[in-house]
């Protein structure tokens, strides 16, 4: 094969980069086409804020006139503060079923982070992990849920082949209503509740000046409640803005929730509908193409994925995590939603996935791995 490797520069570049994608799942029942609107404003050097703290370099193969692969190599700068490492990331790796334009990719975007003092290189990473990021190891049987990665399953092979080892395994818990909005669950949370005095309150969209204030909560606890775990990097004021518009938009007020302990705040829960059930028929990513399918299949949602669930570290031996994860259930329920994803716990935090396991009854379903080499 006669493969070129070029670098993305301008916008007529960048759409290809972000079309090429659906080269590599034209046969993918579970393939949900990605909206071609947010991509480009997720990969906007002037409205991401991301980049604000961050470079990136696309890159395209092309055999011919042909793309047969895409990557990105990025390296986020608050990240490499924070660990005090020097770890670059590669992201939106795409590529058909051959090692030689898989390590092109990899050696392309391994080069570009080491000019620029990388000495390690992590991924996939789309674009931090506040983003998207893994790559599917197991439980390729079914479409992905909202925000969460899927790929082919011969990556794996492409991804080790090319010397990387694994660096971080995460998990995806499926949880079905009837099992973790139990009446055993019900009867605990009801005395947690008493015994610690928790109550729950729900945003408002309505009340515009308390939905800023609930949102400057939420983005106290998030980065409070996460700034221990691995890999974990604090979400900047402007990158937290940008992503509190994004889900106030496909949000249900009444699924974002916020605990407090004897009337201090202790803990938030955020669940989002599952609306890649919808767009999976959005076969071309257009915005109007996802609006009327969100539109027409709105009852066919019946998922939801919790995407975050934090509790303040000297709240978590109060049970408030049971308590909101018992409301998600049963607010969801209300609202048609019978199902359940729990996604991405890292499978080192031991608390998080017995509490899902035991007392929640989930299933591990589907798994999914970073990946790290020396470059």
């Amino acid at each position: 094969m006669n493969i070129e490797i070029r670098e993305v520069k301008k916008d007529c570049e960048r759409m290809k980069f972000i079309k090429s994608q659906w080269n590599f799942y034209k046969e993918d029942p579970n393939f949900v086409p990605p909206i071609i609107a947010d991509r480009k404003k997720v990969l906007s050097r002037e409205k991401n804020p991301f980049f604000q703290h961050a470079l990136m370099q696309e890159f395209l193969a092309y055999e011919g006139k042909d793309i047969v692969g895409r990557i990105a190599a990025i390296i986020n700068h608050n990240h490499n503060q924070t660990h005090n490492d020097k770890v670059g990331f590669f992201g939106f790796f795409e590529s058909i079923d051959n090692q030689q334009v898989a390590k092109l990719l990899f050696d392309t975007a391994a080069n570009w982070l080491k000019e620029r003092g990388m000495d390690e290189m992590r991924g996939p990473v789309d674009l931090s992990m506040n983003d998207e990021v893994g790559l599917l190891i197991e439980g390729f049987d079914q479409p992905p849920v909202i925000l969460m990665k899927y790929n082919p399953e011969y990556y794996i092979h492409l991804i080790k082949d090319y010397g990387f080892h694994e660096e971080m395994l995460l998990y995806a818990w499926k949880l079905v209503n009837a099992t973790y909005a139990s009446d055993k669950l019900n009867r605990l949370q009801e005395v947690i509740r008493k015994r610690h005095k928790i109550t729950i309150e729900n945003l408002s969209f309505k009340d515009k000046k308390k939905l800023r204030e609930d949102i400057q909560l939420i983005k106290d606890i998030y980065n409070s409640a996460w700034e221990k775990n691995w890999g974990f990097v604090k979400a900047t004021e402007a990158e937290f803005d940008v992503l509190a518009e994004d889900f106030v938009q496909i949000a249900d007020p009444y699924l974002v929730l916020i605990a407090k302990v004897d009337g201090k705040v202790a803990g938030f829960a955020l669940a989002l509908p599952d609306i890649n059930q919808a767009l999976i028929y959005n076969k071309g990513g257009s915005l109007l193409g996802a609006a009327y399918h969100l539109f027409t299949k709105k009852k066919k949602i019946d998922t939801l994925r919790v995407i975050t669930l934090g509790v303040f570290e000297e709240y978590r031996k109060t049970g408030a995590d049971a308590v909101l994860y018992w409301e998600v259930a049963n607010r969801g329920l209300e609202h048609g939603y019978d199902k359940g994803e729990a996604s991405w716990i890292l499978s080192i935090n031991e608390e998080m996935n017995n509490a899902l396991q035991k007392s929640m009854h989930g299933e591990l379903y589907k798994k999914y791995m970073l990946y790290q080499k020396k470059i």
